[in-house]
């Protein structure tokens, strides 16, 4: 394989790779680090590479390989982490300038059990400065700069996980961790075209993690295809004593033919390349699925929850910031103002969020209960461009019924996979939206959907410098 192909090989590739001894996780690992330092930067992606770290545990992996020790089909594969995960190694900063220099003494949990799978860690990854949590509105919302997709530099790689999934789209390394809140891995995904899955809330420990909104945080992997993100996830799932809302629950697959509904509306004001993607991946879905139209989301105020809980428990969370009047150091202007409306959320509106919440996920329950996954668009548009206002670009496509709000909020996983090129040439991507610790029903479909496509191994053409404007 040339370098290109390794580099955009996925994770069961390349560990058959190393199996045959045809390249050494050292020597992988060196390739993805010199791309980390080639391609990271113009694509915004990369807070801090890590080589010491890095050749150390390649090193060790090939010494263990070399003494017949495997530890799991992760072993000497490089990746990157979200910088909102704790290591030692080198600053923590949650992509924000007051927090560039924090330092933690310890992993966090899902770095502490991928080095225990063999995984090599190379990268911290850029994000959204706390992960969005004070309302940015343009792409320019971290210390690092803007996130920008691999397809085209001018457009964002979305958030607020940006440089794992725009490391993840460039070949920068085997797979990424990235965190979602409401939107946070589905979002890069689609916009980066690559695989990105949201656990169910408890799947995996946040020990370690910012905290943004405890009853909304969840850790995930974003990767190259259903096969890799399967692969992370059961690596990185269980309890945890350092989270008590991790929990240990099984794997369920069905052996029966899953049953699919397509959400109503799904593609309404959805960009018109969206909508054919979406219509082709249906009729692929069809061939091994039982697919019904036109299920209706039960009508609630999902969005607005999900901002009042964000707003009440995000505000907690950043309180020192907030208070100390830090928060003008942050990058967006709208982030730098968005704590202190936060900060005045009413008692009153947070637990009539939470109460609300409870009715809408017993709603979600008797509607979709009955199937395996439930399918839209990731987005209804494409990458938003780089340089202006998110509130005025695409203002025609407004998007059809708000799963991610609505999944987020009842703690469901969602499965997003690339599925063509739409407008100015950016990806698109579909959602499978599942039930409670059914990721291994999203996984089964998702990666007889990618048997049956391509779309997950095409790459983008990168660029090594910024274009001129």
């Amino acid at each position: 394989m040339t370098p290109d192909e390794l580099a955009f090989a996925d994770a069961f590739t390349l560990q058959r790779l190393l199996t045959a001894r045809t390249v050494s996780s050292v020597e992988l690992t060196k390739l993805y680090l010199e791309r980390l330092e080639k391609y990271g930067p113009v694509y915004g992606a990369v807070v801090t590479i890590l080589p010491e770290r890095g050749l150390r545990e390649a090193a060790r992996a090939d010494r263990e390989r070399r003494r017949g020790t495997i530890r799991g089909p992760l072993h000497g594969i490089p990746y990157g982490v979200k910088d909102l995960l704790a290591t030692p190694d080198a600053p923590t900063t949650w992509g924000a300038a007051p927090f560039r220099n924090q330092r933690f003494d310890f992993d966090a949990a899902v770095v502490r059990k991928l080095s225990a799978a063999g995984a090599v860690l190379i990268a911290k990854l850029a994000m959204v400065e706390l992960a969005g949590g004070f309302g940015y509105n343009d792409a320019d919302a971290s210390f690092t700069g803007p996130g920008r997709t691999p397809w085209d530099w001018h457009y964002w790689s979305g958030g607020s996980s940006t440089g794992s999934g725009a490391a993840v789209s460039a070949g920068l390394v085997g797979f990424a961790i990235g965190s979602e809140t409401s939107g946070s891995i589905l979002n890069p995904c689609a916009s980066c075209g690559v695989t990105g899955l949201r656990p169910t809330y408890g799947r995996v420990s946040r020990h370690g993690a910012m905290a943004l909104c405890w009853t909304l945080d969840k850790l995930g992997p974003i990767a190259r295809s259903a096969r890799d993100a399967e692969t992370v996830l059961r690596t990185i799932a269980g309890a945890d004593r350092a989270d008590p809302t991790a929990v240990d629950m099984p794997f369920v697959a069905s052996s029966r033919r899953p049953r699919i509904a397509v959400v109503k509306n799904a593609t309404a004001k959805s960009m018109p390349g969206v909508v054919r993607n979406f219509t082709a991946s249906l009729a692929v879905l069809g061939e091994f699925c039982d697919i019904e139209t036109g299920v209706g989301l039960p009508p609630h105020p999902y969005g607005e929850a999900v901002g009042t809980i964000v707003n009440g428990e995000g505000a907690a969370a950043f309180r020192a910031l907030i208070e100390s009047g830090t928060a003008r150091l942050l990058q967006q202007k709208d982030d730098r103002l968005g704590g202190y409306s936060a900060y005045a959320t009413l008692a009153v509106d947070y637990i009539d969020a939470m109460r609300q919440r409870v009715r809408m996920l017993a709603d979600m329950r008797a509607a979709f209960g009955a199937y395996d996954a439930i399918v839209s668009p990731t987005l209804a548009t494409v990458a938003l461009p780089v340089g202006v206002p998110f509130d005025s670009v695409y203002t025609q496509f407004s998007g059809g019924p708000d799963l991610i709000s609505a999944g987020n909020l009842a703690g469901l996983p969602a499965l997003t996979l690339p599925n063509g090129l739409a407008e100015k040439g950016l990806p698109s991507g579909i959602a499978l939206l599942g039930t409670a610790f059914g990721e291994a029903k999203l996984l089964a479909i998702g990666k007889r959907f990618q048997r049956r496509t391509a779309h997950h191994t095409r790459h983008p053409p990168l660029v090594e410098r910024a274009p001129a404007s």
